[in-house]
């Protein structure tokens, strides 16, 4: 039987099981198809601690991995589709893509969120190239430029606002004349004057080469094709955590992530098994705060070990 066991290999799982490792916890990460998070589809990184250049979000990943290895962490790239969290065993089960089964006596589910996107062929070719679903993230490259945010609810609006901190216009694009967002977010967007708005249209294409050069626009009701040029293209319509394989096993709020015990931060509804990352964190889903969750759990699971007499 595994001590710990890691699900997930981004910057929360990594970082677990940096912590893992120091605190003789022996962690096994199962680091999923396609190992290192959301940072593997993200390409400068400015905002992580340490780097006085900006640092590629692979190339980040695979530092990151290195050192867990230099550690002793040990890693498994398959995905996790089923768990059992009974203990009927005495332990955790989990049960892997390729039929793999693995028990452990403490758990960290560090699976993330993936962002939702508007599914054109475009969209994916240019992300990274003025493509993005994180202002956050990547707002400070698009200094004095146009953007456009497509969406309609809170994030949209959170994301278009934060925006023009940075851009010189901010376009908010949306499929329908009335929006999801609260009345003080609209209320906030319609009164800066970076932020217009052009509603009733679906984008057809993003346009550009080698990076964003603009947008063709469908109008819902006529079906009228319009291009509008920007240099930048958020996509602001939604996370979704990757909690699938874990509902009817640990709580999970209304869209799906895990929801922590009442007054914790990474315990969930079951003892011994904690959460870390984006799986957890609907609110600021960056990179150096899934770090910092990564390490919580870590320092939880090694105090429940200690308590159960597994580590010393």
């Amino acid at each position: 039987m595994e001590k710990l066991l890691i699900i997930g290999s981004g910057c929360a799982g990594l970082t677990a099981g940096i912590y893992g490792a120091r605190s003789n916890a022996a962690p096994l990460i199962l680091s999923g198809l396609t190992p290192g998070g959301q940072l593997m589809l993200t390409t400068e990184v400015e905002n992580f601690p340490g780097f006085e250049n900006p640092v590629m979000g692979p190339d980040l990943m695979e530092a990151m991995r290195k050192q867990a290895k230099r550690l002793g962490v040990r890693f498994i790239d398959e995905r996790v589709d089923k768990v059992d969290f009974s203990l009927k065993s005495g332990g955790f089960k989990v049960w892997t893509s390729e039929g793999r089964e693995v028990e452990a006596s403490c758990v960290i589910v560090a699976t993330g969120a993936n962002a939702k996107w508007l599914g054109i062929e475009s969209e994916k070719r240019l992300m990274g190239k003025g493509v993005s679903a994180c202002a956050t993230c990547d707002g400070f490259f698009f200094k004095g430029k146009r953007i456009v945010v497509v969406g309609g609810g809170d994030t949209a609006f959170e994301e278009a606002t934060f925006l023009t901190n940075f851009a010189s216009q901010v376009t908010l694009i949306h499929r329908r004349e009335g929006f999801r967002a609260s009345a003080a977010m609209l209320e906030k967007a319609r009164k800066n004057p970076k932020i217009a708005f052009v509603l009733n249209v679906t984008v057809d294409e993003v346009l550009g080469k080698d990076s964003v050069e603009g947008v063709m626009l469908k109008n819902v009701k006529t079906g009228e094709q319009q291009r509008l040029e920007c240099n930048g293209f958020f996509v602001a319509i939604g996370h979704e955590p990757v909690t699938g394989f874990l509902k009817g096993h640990v709580e999970l709020d209304d869209i799906g992530y895990i929801r922590p015990k009442a007054g914790a931060v990474v315990e969930t509804s079951v003892p011994g098994v904690f959460a870390a990352g984006d799986c957890v964190d609907r609110r600021y889903r960056q990179a150096v705060t899934a770090a910092g969750l990564g390490c919580m759990a870590a320092i939880e699971a090694r105090t429940y070990l200690e308590h159960k007499q597994l580590i010393n």
